[in-house]
C-alpha cells in the first residue's frame, strides 16, 4: 500500500511559478519512479515529467521542458513539481503518481500504480 498526497496547487497568473509537492507514505520510496500527470476538464489525463528513484533520471513531456522540473528528496518520501512561467494551458488537476515496476522512465499512465487525490492549479490570463 502506497498513499500519495499532492499539494501546493492554487491561482496564479500568467508567467507565474508554483511549486507542487507529492507525500509519500511506503518503507520503499526510492525504488519508485514517480512521475506528475495532469488532466484538465473534457481532456484525457496527460503526462507531464517523471523521475527515476534516485533522482539521477528525469523526463519531461515536450509541452513543459524548460519551464517544469521534477525533483525528489528521499530522505522526506517527497517528490516536487516546480513549475516556472506558467500558461493559461497549464491549467489543470495534477496528480502525481508511483512506478512500482517499469525498467525506465515511462509516459504511459497504466505504467503506474499508484495515484494521489490530485491538487487544482490554475493559470489566469
Amino acid at each position: 500500500q502506497v498513499q500519495l498526497v499532492e499539494s501546493g496547487g492554487r491561482l496564479l497568473q500568467g508567467g507565474g511559478s508554483l511549486r507542487l509537492s507529492c507525500a509519500a507514505s511506503g518503507r520503499t520510496f526510492s525504488s519508485y519512479a514517480m512521475g506528475w500527470f495532469r488532466q484538465a476538464p473534457g481532456k484525457e489525463r496527460e503526462f507531464v515529467a517523471a523521475i527515476s528513484g534516485s533522482g539521477s533520471s528525469t523526463y519531461y513531456a515536450e509541452s513543459v521542458k524548460g519551464r517544469f522540473t521534477i525533483s525528489r528528496d528521499n530522505a522526506k518520501n517527497t517528490v516536487y513539481l516546480q513549475m516556472n512561467s506558467l500558461k493559461p494551458e497549464d491549467t489543470a488537476v495534477y496528480y502525481c503518481a508511483a512506478d512500482r515496476r517499469t525498467y525506465g522512465l515511462t509516459y504511459l499512465t497504466r505504467d503506474y500504480d499508484y495515484w494521489g487525490q490530485g491538487t487544482q492549479v490554475t493559470v489566469s490570463s
